[in-house]
Order: C-alpha cells, then sequence, then structure tokens
C-alpha cells in the first residue's frame, strides 16, 4: 500500500498539482483521507525522503523537493514506463519497431492537432 501512496504522490508532483516547495499533507491527514494506518503512509512518506522527492522539516511538516529537475526526472521516468508498455503491446500485436515508430510519430503530430 505504500508503494501505492509514494507513486500517487510523485504523479501529483509529476503533473505539476504539487510544485516544488509545496506543503504536503501531514501524515495523518493523509492516512485518514486514504484509510490507512499512519504507519503506512510514514514509511510512504520516508522512503520519498530518501529518494530526495520530498524533504521534512522537524516541526514544519514534509515538502516537495526543491530539485529543479525533480518534476522532470518524474516525466522522464513515467515516459518510460509507458513508452515499455507500449513496445510490450506492440510485440504482442506482432507490429516491427518501425511501423511501431510510425505509430509514435503519428501520435506526437495528432497532438499538434488538439
Amino acid at each position: 500500500m505504500y508503494l501505492q501512496i509514494m507513486e500517487q504522490i510523485r504523479q501529483r508532483i509529476a503533473v505539476g498539482d504539487w510544485a516544488q516547495g509545496q506543503e504536503l499533507p501531514s501524515i495523518r491527514t493523509l492516512a485518514v483521507s486514504l484509510r490507512v494506518s499512519v504507519i503506512t503512509v510514514k514509511r510512504a512518506y520516508l522512503e520519498l525522503e530518501s529518494e530526495g522527492v520530498i524533504v521534512t522539516r522537524h516541526g514544519k511538516g514534509s515538502f516537495v523537493a526543491e530539485r529543479v529537475a525533480l518534476a522532470t526526472d518524474l516525466q522522464q521516468q513515467k515516459l518510460d514506463e509507458h513508452l515499455t508498455a507500449a513496445a510490450k503491446l506492440a510485440k504482442l500485436l506482432g507490429l516491427s519497431d518501425e511501423e511501431l515508430a510510425t505509430r509514435l510519430r503519428r501520435a506526437k503530430r495528432n497532438l499538434g492537432k488538439s
């Protein structure tokens, strides 16, 4: 469960919902809203802190790390995960590397049209 919490926090940071330096909900508040134990949320926060994603200031709370590349790093990680999933699906469908690349280029071009 703590891994899911970590992923949700990373996602919120990556998409810009939580900006650098922004205070996160307290461990207790998040535990209540997610209906999980305080220990679960605390473990997620400790892991995220050890990764440098968040910082905790004693008596002040936990905050999104001020590192400029944090959101970019998380977005790059998400992109890699999505590309890996797309490659696996392409393999199941029997698409060649060139067919997959063509579809990716088409998808990127279509973004400009919307």
